[in-house]
């Protein structure tokens, strides 16, 4: 039986700055970032604010679903 991998949300959120079909220079245009700072979060090289965060969701229409993984200790 093979594990599934949950993407982790910085993943997830990059996916779905490739799915909008937006460009990274109108999303920053909308969302206030500056090109560089999406740059570089899209590439891994750092994080970003909460209040990033929440620009880029509004920006890109996303609905986080918060949840706990099962607890699998012992198992």
């Amino acid at each position: 039986m093979t594990k599934r991998r949950t993407k982790s949300l910085t993943d997830q959120v990059r996916q779905a700055i490739d799915d909008s079909g937006l460009t990274r220079y109108r999303i920053a245009k909308e969302t206030g970032l500056s090109e560089a700072t999406l740059s570089k979060f899209y590439l891994g090289q750092r994080g970003l604010s909460m209040e990033a965060l929440n620009a880029l969701g509004e920006c890109l229409e996303l609905t986080i679903h918060l949840g706990r993984k099962p607890d699998t200790k012992g198992q």
